[in-house]
Formats: structure tokens, C-alpha cells, sequence
């Protein structure tokens, strides 16, 4: 039975959400996003034309579209429901068009919450599309395709084949590169940290410290041998009152950052997290880049505030954007509902929520009052002082619910000394000891995720719905790898002294440890530079950044987009046809020295497959071929060097024979491993393959095959097994793992308690594995290490020939 109002929204789970509450009048269906693209032809947008884009139907929304068209034909009303962003805006343009809805008639209709309220109230209220804001989505379309469709082709004839550049993508993977060449210049330099430890009445310590640091070990010394048999007390005490005040509530970028120091997640995971809780109806819409909350939603936290804590806890507060393009109209990520402190769902909606939830409450809070007490310690025998300083809480305030997150790069070493003990001036101390320790610049951090939005974001380039896309395809088109990587170990001096006695001891300490941060790889370095170089404009911060600026006075409607795009084309076309007629074909080459042992000389290239290491020169014809190992995943061409190249050419190594199998100790893609004939074992964390024995190789074995007879406790049919896994036992039947409740013998289960199992489990969504198991999941398999090692044949190729993209196998012709 047709019904009278059509309502179309972007997806199926907000089309669920809104169908409740709009009764039996109103039919709810999905776009599932866009309907409409440009296709992937040169002649999808007529330069010669004003820049007419020329759109076609998605190959998979033709279905969609055809029961859309069906429905709106039996509709008396439809009724465009899209996101209430630009790119919303726009796929509820692109649905009129393909509909045969008039524009300038067609019902639009917005709510950033998906509550009954928030949506009875908007098709109250209808409006028209608002063309300025499709025509600056328009623009940032155009422009991408013709940045993307120009410098494309050029990276194919210049760099290398299947590359691809992009306007906003391509700057985002600069200041990566930058950020890596920074770090590659930096010199660590040490100094000495002074701190001496007083023993107090009660068992209470007092930690002072030197103003500044100490460089040279003789200074230190000198110090030190003056404080032997001195007096010290305390000659000023001075006490500040402070306050803290609460952060504004979340706008993307500040959601995205937040998630990632407290919750760990990827900016894609808190962009895909957000969404379903929008689309549940829990958050307002999760891209803006407002901090504006509405007078319901300050009201509603004010009650809150006042019922759970008090009303001396409350201070409404109104926050304004720094950016002078953020749209104010809209209002920041908060709960739809204030009272709702908790949600259901699954556990990482809970607690994007939870965080949401607290930084929007806190916005709403009275200031943290603080104390900060300074104390100065004299030395008898020396001019120089100490200096302790300590915090007290006086009220908590916001701090009672929330307190931000901080970055890397915010942490401050040197710190305060916590709660100070109570302290009188002119109090004498006794010295327990001074602790002088080595101390070392770090160089300026690697960006993760959320600290490179905070980048984009202070740089004025992106908008909300671009941060995480750009994320994702750098790291996709390998440009760019978010990685793990385990610290070095070094050592440090420490010098002590304790009564009369000065003692120098030298200790250890593992330093550069990297946790979920984005490096760049020697083709994202490579392809920057040749960006760089020949298209300044096009990488050029400040030059992004404006153009941004453009597309919203585009959306403001003071400024035409056919207009900008022809302003910025005429420049970029003549210098994509320079580029592409005079630049030079780029490659990398870097001489590193000569082998010691065979005399043959190594050269770090950029070659059709990746980075490598060739031995020995291009002979002429009939001469030796030279050898080649890639590169490992940690290592570039920029930085390697001959000691590290010429360790490549010991992989793989041949340990022995094992069941009369040759055993080989390798480097993979995902790590070491032992290969036996076809078989393939991971070699455990902290075990070296150049030092690897046959015997430790057995052993390896040994334990892998053993954990896999031991993993089968019982089998009940030959698709039903209980097995023990790395997280507890579980059921295996019909292709799915099913989880066995706590405190249930796995060896007591009937084939009775599996198929109760398999009908309580079959029909859940499927969570994300946990880290830990995916990492077990990629001990290379007998197909893909087998991938991964070349044949001596493929070796001894003229460019190495693992065309496994970037595979971080070691490999050569024969051991050097």
C-alpha cells in the first residue's frame, strides 16, 4: 500500500530509527550515501564549459535508485532528509535530480539528533536545498578530480606506474615526510637532572631540584662535592592561588583526538563508532566543527549537574569557535539526551559515549580552584638553590568528572612534585641524597592519527568530513604505514651523592619505543619530493588552506565556483604541461660504501617493486649479475646504512636439515620465521634470525606442533570441535567461533549445549577481533611466505622481483 510521505536519508539504520517515530503515513528509505559520481573518464568534467561536471548513476545504486523513483511516484510528499553537512546537502541535490523532483521546491528537511523531537520538529519546518552549500561540495569534487586526473598521470611517467596525488592527501603526507626528515636531522644531546631527596617527620620525603639543567659530568662534580657537609633549609615558600578550566565540548577533530589518547582508537574507528551512535539516536551529528550547544542542551546539563553533584558544581557556559568558518549554527557532539549517562550497545559505543557523554557535562561545570605552592631550599656552601613546587586541589569542579587528555608532545618531563608536604620557612632539612641523572633531548614527535588532524585542523586545510578519509587513503596507497616500533636500548650516567660519598654509576634504559604512529615510506618520501619541486602551489600549506577558505565563501554564497575552480586551473594546467614535457623521470640512488668481506659495492635504490639494496655493479654483458635484498619494514633509503645493508645479504639463512627437510631462518612481511620445506613457524618476540641455531629451530617447531594437538579438547562431529584458543577455549561449529560462558567445562559439553550455543550466537554481529589475535593470525602461511621469498631466480633479476608491494623480505641470490 503506497503511502504519503516518502523520506529519504543516507542510511538503513537511521532510516529505522526515524520510520518509529513518524507513524503509519511515512515510509523511510536509504540512499546508502551518494547516488551520483563522476565517472572515471578524462571527460567527466567540461573544462571548455565552465567546469560542468558530468554525473552518473552509481553501477551500485541502480537498484536503489529504481525503488526510490518507484516509491516517490506513488508519494504525495518526499521529503529530503540527507546529513545536515555539505556533502548531505548535496546527495539530497543529486537525489532530486535522478527523481525528477523540482529543486527549487523539493522538501529538505535537517535535525542533528535523531530523537522524536528533533525530527517531528523538522518536518514541521521544511526548507529549500541550499544550492550555495551543494555548489561548494561541487567544488571540492571538481577540484580533487582535476588535481587527481592531472598529477596522476605524470607521477605514472615520472616516478613510477599506478601512483595517484591528491590536492588535500598529498599535503597531509608532506608534513609526515617533513616530520621524518626533522627527526633524521636531529641531534640528541644530554645534560644532567639534579634532584635531592629531604626526609621528613612521618616517613614524608621533599624531591628539589636545580633550576636548570647541568651539561658537562665535571660540573655536575663540582656540585655535588659542594653539598658534602652542607646545610640546607627552606628560604622561600610561596603560595599562588590557580584555577582550571573545563575544555569546550567535542567538535570532530577534538572527538577524534580525545578518542585516540584515551580510547586508543584510529580516527576511522571513532568516525565509524560516532556514526552508529548518531544513527541510534544516542549523539547529535558527529561532523561539525562547532562547539555551540543549544539552550535545551545547557539546560538539561545544568539539571544534571545539579542533581548528581550539586548545584555549586554548576557554571553554564557558552563556547564560540576559534575558526571563523565554523558553522555556529550547528551544535557540538553531545548527547542527545543529557540524562542518559549510560547507553546499551556494543562496548566501544559505551564508551565513545561515556567520553562524550563527561566532556559535555564538564563544559557545562564550575572551575577547578588549585593551589600552587613554590618552595625555595638554600645550601649553606653554595649560592645555587633547589626548587620544589606541588598542587593541591581546593575544589574539584569539572575535574570531578573530566579531565582532557594530552598529546606527546604536551607531556612535561620536568613536572611538579605532586602534593607537597606541610613546609615552614627557615625549616632545616635533612638530606637524604642527590640524585644527579642523565637526561636526553627527544627529537619532535611522529604524528599519530589524531595528533595529524590537530595539524590539518591548526592549518586550516580539511574540513570535518575529510579528516579521516585522508587518513585512510595515504596509508592505503602506501604512502604512508601506521606502526609499532620496539625503543633502542641506551645508557645513562648517574651520579649520586649519599653522606660524604659520590658514586658515578651507568645505567640502561630502552628510548625511541613508537606506539600506533604514521611513518612515512620511501614512496610516499619519493613521490613528495617530485610533488614538491614541481608543484609548489599545489603543496603549499597556506595555499590549501585558502582554497578551503574559498569553498566556504562559496557555501556562504559570496563567491562562484565555476569562477574559483578556473582561477586555480589556468595556473596548474600550464604547469602540469611544463612538468610533463621538461621534468626529468625520478629514481633514488645512494651510493653506501663497500662490502667488507667481498669488495663489491652496495647501493640503496627505489626500483619498480619498492626500495632495495643492490651488490655489485650492472655489469656488461656476460660480467657477474649483481644480488639484491629489500629493505626491511623500519629501514629507508634516505637512512640505511652499510653495516645494515650488509646484513641484509645474511637472510635467508640455511640452519641445517630437520626430518630431512632443509630448515631457513627469514624475515617476512609480518616478521621472523623458521621455514621446514613447506611449513612455515613464527619466531617468538625478541629471538634474532641471524642468530638463530638449528637446535633452538627444532624447538620452535617442537612447541608449535605441540600447541596445535594439544588445541583440540573434544570433537563431537566433524564440524563441531572445542578447542582451546590463545583467549580461553571456545566452540567451533558451522564456520563460527562460539564463546562458552564463564565457569562452564569445556570438556563437558553435549552436542545438545553446542546447538544452544549456535542458536544464542549465530545471529550477533560480528565484534573486531582483538589485537592480539590478529597479530597471531599473521604468522605467514605456507602461500604467503612462500610469496614473500623470491626464487634465486627472481633474485638475480635486474630489480627485485617480490612483487608483493613492498615486501620486507631480505633476500639473495647467495650468501655473501
Amino acid at each position: 500500500m503506497a503511502k504519503k510521505n516518502l523520506m529519504i536519508v543516507e542510511s538503513p539504520a537511521k532510516a529505522k530509527t526515524i520510520e518509529k517515530y513518524l507513524g503509519s503515513d511515512f515510509v523511510v528509505r536509504a540512499s546508502f550515501g551518494h547516488v551520483r559520481d563522476l565517472p572515471k573518464a578524462d571527460d567527466a568534467i567540461d573544462i571548455e564549459h565552465g567546469f560542468e561536471p558530468k554525473y552518473v548513476v552509481l553501477p551500485d545504486k541502480k537498484d536503489v535508485i529504481k525503488e526510490l523513483k518507484q516509491l516517490a511516484k506513488e508519494a504525495e510528499t518526499v521529503w529530503l532528509a540527507t546529513d545536515e553537512d555539505r556533502e548531505g546537502e548535496a546527495i539530497s541535490w543529486h537525489l532530486a535530480e535522478v527523481l525528477g523532483l523540482d529543486t527549487k521546491v523539493a522538501k529538505r528537511v535537517v535535525f542533528n539528533e535523531i530523537t522524536q523531537k528533533a525530527v517531528v520538529a523538522a518536518v514541521a519546518n521544511p526548507r529549500l536545498i541550499n544550492l550555495d552549500l551543494v555548489n561548494a561540495q561541487q567544488a571540492r569534487r571538481v577540484l580533487d578530480r582535476l588535481v587527481g586526473f592531472k598529477l596522476s598521470p605524470i607521477l605514472w611517467s615520472k616516478v613510477r606506474s599506478g601512483l595517484s596525488a591528491g590536492r588535500v592527501q598529498s599535503v597531509a603526507v608532506r608534513l609526515i615526510v617533513e616530520r621524518e626528515r626533522d627527526i633524521q636531522g636531529f641531534t640528541t644531546a644530554g645534560s644532567f637532572k639534579v634532584v635531592a631527596e629531604f626526609g621528613l617527620d612521618r616517613g614524608q620525603r621533599l624531591l628539589a631540584e636545580t633550576r636548570g639543567n647541568y651539561v658537562a659530568e665535571d660540573k655536575v662534580r663540582t656540585f655535588l662535592e659542594s653539598c658534602i657537609g652542607a646545610k640546607f633549609s627552606i628560604t622561600g615558600l610561596e603560595t599562588k592561588p590557580g584555577k582550571r578550566t573545563p575544555a569546550a565540548p567535542f567538535t570532530t577533530s577534538t572527538l577524534q583526538q580525545e578518542a585516540s589518547r584515551k580510547l586508543g582508537f584510529g580516527v576511522s574507528q571513532t568516525m565509524r563508532v560516532a556514526q552508529s551512535l548518531y544513527e541510534s539516536g544516542h549523539i547529535t551529528y558527529m561532523r561539525t566543527d562547532s562547539v555551540n550547544l543549544s539552550g535545551f542542551a545547557i539546560a538539561a546539563a545544568e539539571e544534571v549537574i545539579n542533581r548528581k553533584y550539586g548545584p555549586e558544581y554548576h557554571k553554564a557556559r557558552q563556547y564560540k569557535s576559534k575558526n571563523s568558518s565554523a558553522q555556529e549554527a550547528h551544535e557540538a557532539i553531545r548527547p542527545s539526551e543529557m540524562n542518559a549517562t549510560e547507553i546499551s550497545g556494543e562496548r566501544n559505543e559505551q564508551r565513545l559515549y561515556d567520553l562524550i557523554w563527561k566532556r559535555t557535562v564538564a563544559s557545562q561545570m564550575a572551575d577547578a580552584v588549585t593551589e600552587r605552592t613554590i618552595v625555595t631550599v638554600g645550601i649553606s656552601t653554595n649560592p645555587e638553590e633547589l626548587v620544589a613546587s606541588g598542587e593541591v586541589i581546593k575544589f574539584e569542579g569539572f575535574l570531578k568528572v573530566y579531565t582532557e587528555g594530552q598529546d606527546d608532545d604536551d607531556d612535561d618531563e620536568e613536572g611538579g612534585s605532586g602534593v607537597l608536604p606541610p613546609l615552614n620557612k627557615g625549616q632545616a632539612l635533612n638530606l637524604t641524597e642527590i640524585v644527579a641523572r642523565e637526561r636526553f633531548s627527544k627529537h619532535p614527535p611522529r604524528y599519530a592519527e589524531a595528533s595529524l588532524v590537530k595539524k590539518l585542523e591548526e592549518l586550516g586545510i580539511g574540513r570535518p568530513s575529510t579528516f579521516a578519509p585522508t587518513i585512510s587513503t595515504i596509508q592505503k596507497r602506501e604512502y604512508v604505514t601506521k606502526e609499532n616500533r620496539e625503543g633502542l636500548e641506551r645508557s645513562y650516567r648517574v651520579i649520586k651523592l649519599v653522606g660524604s660519598e659520590i658514586k658515578g654509576t651507568v645505567g640502561k634504559e630502552i628510548t625511541g619505543a613508537e606506539k600506533a604512529k604514521l611513518f612515512p615510506s620511501d614512496l610516499g618520501m619519493l613521490v613528495t619530493d617530485f610533488l614538491t619541486v614541481n608543484f609548489p602551489k599545489v603543496l603549499d600549506y597556506s595555499f590549501t588552506a585558502k582554497v578551503e577558505e574559498e569553498f566556504d565563501e562559496i557555501a556562504l554564497g559570496s563567491k562562484t565556483w565555476n569562477n574559483m575552480i578556473s582561477t586555480f586551473y589556468l595556473d596548474f594546467a600550464e604547469t602540469v604541461k611544463d612538468t610533463k614535457d621538461n621534468a626529468k623521470r625520478v629514481g633514488k640512488e645512494r651510493p653506501l660504501g663497500v662490502h667488507p668481506k667481498n669488495g663489491k659495492n652496495l647501493t640503496a635504490k627505489f626500483g619498480k617493486y619498492g626500495p632495495f639494496v643492490q651488490m655489485g655493479d650492472t655489469p656488461e654483458e656476460g660480467g657477474e649479475k649483481p644480488t639484491y635484498a629489500s629493505l626491511r619494514k623500519d629501514q629507508l633509503l634516505d637512512t640505511i646504512t652499510l653495516d645494515e645493508a650488509v646484513e641484509l645479504f645474511k637472510l635467508p639463512r640455511d640452519l641445517g636439515e630437520l626430518e630431512s627437510l632443509k630448515v631457513r631462518a627469514n624475515i617476512g612481511r609480518f616478521g621472523p620465521y623458521i621455514q621446514m620445506g613447506k611449513e612455515f613457524f613464527s619466531i617468538p618476540k625478541g629471538e634474532d634470525p641471524y642468530e638463530i641455531t638449528l637446535e633452538r629451530a627444532a624447538q620452535i617447531i617442537d612447541d608449535k606442533r605441540n600447541a596445535e594437538k594439544n588445541k583440540l579438547i573434544k570433537e563431537l562431529a566433524p564440524d563441531v570441535q572445542v578447542l582451546n584458543g590463545r583467549f580461553g577455549a571456545y566452540v567451533k561449529m558451522r564456520g563460527l567461533n562460539l564463546k562458552i560462558a564463564k565457569g562452564t567445562e569445556p570438556s563437558s559439553l553435549t552436542m545438545e549445549d553446542c546447538e544452544q550455543l549456535f542458536l544464542e550466537q549465530k545471529d550477533k554481529p560480528k565484534g573486531k577481533a582483538p589485537r592480539g589475535k590478529v597479530a597471531a593470525a599473521k604468522a605467514p602461511t605456507a602461500k604467503a611466505a612462500s610469496a614473500k621469498a623470491p626464487s634465486a631466480k627472481a633474485a638475480s633479476a635486474k630489480a627485485p622481483s617480490a612483487k608483493a608491494k613492498g615486501a620486507k623480505v631480505a633476500r639473495s641470490k647467495k650468501k655473501s
